[in-house]
């Protein structure tokens, strides 16, 4: 078996420290001991941008706001789908987890982050989300493993009651919010509807050949 290399680590702002590996081809990004993705599982991440852009149809130049990188799966998979005259707007918190597109991973990355349809800011996705109003007909969350500050605590703030009053502010009149998780959680999609949201929980398989672990997609469409 090909060993693990690491090949280097991210302080997280406000949180844990991130360490990004590699065996053979593949790389894997960890916290702690899970592996937050790796470039063998792809599918759920890629389905977030297909199937919200699918919800998206008859939408004029659709502005896109993604939170979290990762490894950009969702975003080429959201540039890919995109109708002319969209945009998208990338918030990353990690500085390391840019340059990691732009240095060992960009083979991955594939030039995605120079596409002239994205803006990248470095930065908190929630603070861009609380100054938006009404800006988006999409947000597209993949920032932890679930509806919980895993990567950063102060993420939590994403999941409230409170922040979800903020990203439904955020969106534009039948906006999406749509949330990435490693497994279903039935309190938080009541908090959804219990903000107004019209919620849609799917179930994708982690890997584009339908294998792999399960995991969750909410798709709630502002009201």
């Amino acid at each position: 078996m090909i060993p693990r290399e690491l090949i280097d680590t991210a302080p997280v702002p406000g949180g844990q420290e991130l360490k990004l590996y590699r065996r053979g081809a593949d790389h894997m990004i960890v916290l702690d001991r899970n592996e937050l993705m790796s470039s063998r599982m792809s599918g759920s991440e890629k389905a977030l941008a297909v199937m919200t852009l699918e919800r998206l149809k008859g939408c004029p130049a659709p502005h896109i706001l993604i939170g979290g990188y990762g490894m950009g799966f969702t975003l080429r998979a959201a540039l890919a789908e995109l109708v002319q005259g969209g945009r998208i707007t990338l918030v990353e918190l990690v500085p390391k987890i840019i340059e990691w597109a732009r240095g060992p991973m960009a083979e991955l990355a594939a030039g995605c982050l120079d596409d002239p349809r994205v803006t990248l800011i470095e930065g908190d996705v929630a603070a861009e989300i609380a100054a938006a109003n009404e800006s988006y007909d999409a947000i597209l969350l993949d920032v932890d493993n679930g509806p919980d500050g895993l990567t950063a605590p102060a993420n939590d703030r994403l999941y409230s009651a409170s922040g979800l009053a903020t990203a439904k502010a955020a969106l534009k009149p039948g906006g999406i919010l749509a949330i990435w998780s490693a497994g279903s959680d039935d309190p938080f999609t009541r908090r959804l509807r219990n903000a107004g949201f019209a919620v849609d929980e799917v179930a994708v398989k982690a890997r584009d050949n339908g294998k792999g672990p399960r995991h969750v997609i909410w798709f709630a469409r502002k009201r």
